[in-house]
């Protein structure tokens, strides 16, 4: 019987068998990979670059893209040379990495949208207060407890997973390395050990999606108390983004862990996990700019000509 110490590589799930489908993953995912790295790249630079972005909406935002770029940069760029060179390995410490930085950028992206949300609570329901509850200095605090909230809850889960006996091989059955699939190679006791850590990851998720939800029950009924209905509409577009994008984050998230295993499968897994890893950090900043004619105009100074 093998265990966690004397594995050196994990292999992980092959996109396709054959070598025209390899390639058209690694074609498929480099063009989503650029898109994400122009687009979340455009934005935090017009973001950085014009002083009238500098307010808290957009500090956050400019976070949030490069949690985006981190994100997608730590399981697609290794996806795809596994389909260029056709082979399945990543190395035990390179597993390990993996694990730590998408639970880390994703958590932290998670907490994120969760400091956004309270952003348009008092843009809203307290807009006298705007400069004095979201200040350069509270906005940074915000800022750095979703990163470092989201660094804490990364240690803990990878420090708990990779001390985990393996005994079932080392084929993880998805195109990164992630936890459920790993677990799956653990010994049915050890499996435990994780279940209070699970416990306490549920307790920080379902917070937060509270604090959200109540966060927007407060705008919603602040909005529908405007008597103007184009002032209705303002104050709907500047939340409508940010209520995409994390619409998007939770539905793929949820079905990805909550799934009932009645219904899985690899084929299932893998394009879930695509849902949720690839496809947020590409649409993000779409989202945030398709209506948002502040950064049109930033970008139209960055790139003069490109932007109608």
């Amino acid at each position: 019987m093998s265990n966690s110490s004397s594995i050196t590589e994990f292999l992980l799930l092959a996109f396709a068998d054959t070598r025209e489908l390899q390639l058209l993953h690694f074609w498929l995912f480099l063009g989503m990979y650029l898109v994400a790295l122009l687009a979340n790249g455009l934005i935090i630079t017009a973001i950085a670059c014009d002083h009238r972005l500098h307010t808290p909406m957009y500090f956050f935002l400019l976070n949030l893209s490069l949690l985006d770029l981190g994100s997608i940069s730590t399981t697609v760029p290794k996806a795809m040379a596994n389909s260029l060179w056709d082979t399945r390995a990543i190395s035990y410490p390179g597993c390990a990495a993996q694990v730590f930085l998408i639970l880390f950028l994703l958590s932290a992206e998670y907490f994120l949208l969760t400091v956004m949300a309270y952003d348009r609570y008092v843009a809203i329901c307290k807009p006298l207060r705007y400069g004095t509850l979201l200040g350069s200095r509270a906005c940074a605090h915000m800022a750095a407890a979703a990163w470092g909230s989201g660094f804490l809850y990364a240690v803990l889960h990878t420090a708990n997973t990779f001390s985990v006996p393996l005994c079932r091989g080392n084929a993880v059955d998805q195109f990164f390395c992630e936890i459920p699939q790993i677990l799956k190679l653990a010994c049915s006791d050890a499996y435990l050990r994780d279940v209070g850590v699970l416990v306490v990851s549920v307790s920080f998720v379902f917070g937060c999606f509270v604090f959200i939800v109540l966060s927007y029950g407060q705008i919603f009924r602040a909005v529908l108390r405007i008597p103007s209905e184009q002032g209705q509409h303002k104050a709907f577009s500047t939340c409508l983004p940010h209520l995409t994008v994390v619409s998007l984050f939770v539905s793929t998230g949820m079905f990805a862990y909550l799934k009932p295993p009645s219904i899985s499968s690899p084929t299932l897994d893998l394009l879930v996990a695509v849902l949720y890893s690839v496809v947020p950090p590409a649409l993000n900043p779409l989202i945030y700019s398709m209506r948002n004619h502040e950064i049109k105009d930033a970008l139209r100074k960055l790139i003069p000509g490109y932007f109608p």
